[in-house]
């Protein structure tokens, strides 16, 4: 759901935007944007487009509003004001490509632990991976989320595919990384990565995660490594590579840490209970 606001001459002031789920376990929930251009604040715009959303969503019997700003923005100072709690805390960092460390990726990644390997694809899982592919993905449920009430993503095939069509249908590339249990060939973990069209820019990472009994084996550095090694070779052309984890995930943070991300800045969930 989409509103914009306008001044008495018809001249657009500001936006804002209504997400609301309808994967089952997250039909409580719903995501807001509101933006007034900076010439437009203190004006009461912001507040007019915020309550028709938290009216909509009260309307379509949502539990939970979420919203993100920066921490120290002015956004974050609104929401706020307005009984938004935060709930997460989200630290990004960015890794310039140019400084990656190819010989230590390289060492990282060759280094896997006896019993496991890597494998990888561009877009859509391959058919004889896919099955494996959808169990392991609730490796991302116990993902340190704060106080979001976010519910439970329930992945299948037909969720896999649709998010893998919704990169590909807006000219990105979608390339996974996954860890292999060579006891039974079964994917035991992943880390995702879209890089823009044009090959330029920066790619952003998505999900991260080893199932949990797969864990302490160093298999999520050294997937994430085997992901940068991918884009440099790949798309020569890229800047560099952006994350975002839980500013709690620790043991997240120090995969990056060690892999030469650098924070950026730190983004704030906030929520407000219905």
């Amino acid at each position: 759901m989409v509103w914009l606001a306008s001044g008495e001459d018809g001249s657009p002031l500001g936006t804002a935007s209504l997400r609301l789920f309808d994967k089952d376990g997250q039909r409580h929930l719903a995501e807001a944007d509101v933006r007034v251009h900076p010439a437009e604040r203190r004006r009461g715009v912001a507040t007019l487009l915020l309550d028709a959303v938290v009216r909509a969503a009260r309307e379509d019997g949502r539990r939970a509003v979420l919203a993100q700003a920066d921490s120290g923005s002015p956004g974050a100072g609104f929401l706020g004001a307005r009984g938004f709690e935060t709930a997460l805390s989200l630290v990004h960092a960015r890794l310039p490509l140019e400084r990656a460390d190819l010989p230590a990726l390289t060492a990282l990644v060759a280094g896997a632990p006896a019993g496991y390997r890597l494998t990888s694809w561009e877009g859509l899982v391959p058919d004889e991976l896919a099955e494996s592919y959808v169990a392991s993905r609730r490796a991302m449920d116990d993902m340190p989320m704060g106080a979001v009430d976010h519910g439970r993503v329930v992945w299948d095939l037909d969720r896999v595919r649709a998010a893998a069509a919704a990169v590909a249908g807006r000219g990105d590339v979608l390339h996974t990384v996954a860890a292999v249990d060579e006891t039974d060939g079964s994917l035991v973990g992943f880390t995702e990565l879209v890089v823009p069209g044009s090959g330029e820019g920066d790619a952003q990472h998505y999900g991260t995660a080893v199932l949990p009994e797969h864990r302490g084996h160093g298999l999520g550095i050294r997937m994430k490594a085997a992901s940068i090694l991918h884009a440099r070779e790949r798309h020569p052309r890229l800047g560099g590579l952006l994350t975002d984890t839980a500013d709690h995930n620790h043991p997240m943070r120090a995969v990056n840490d060690r892999l030469g991300y650098r924070p950026t800045h730190t983004a704030l969930e906030f929520q407000l209970t219905l």
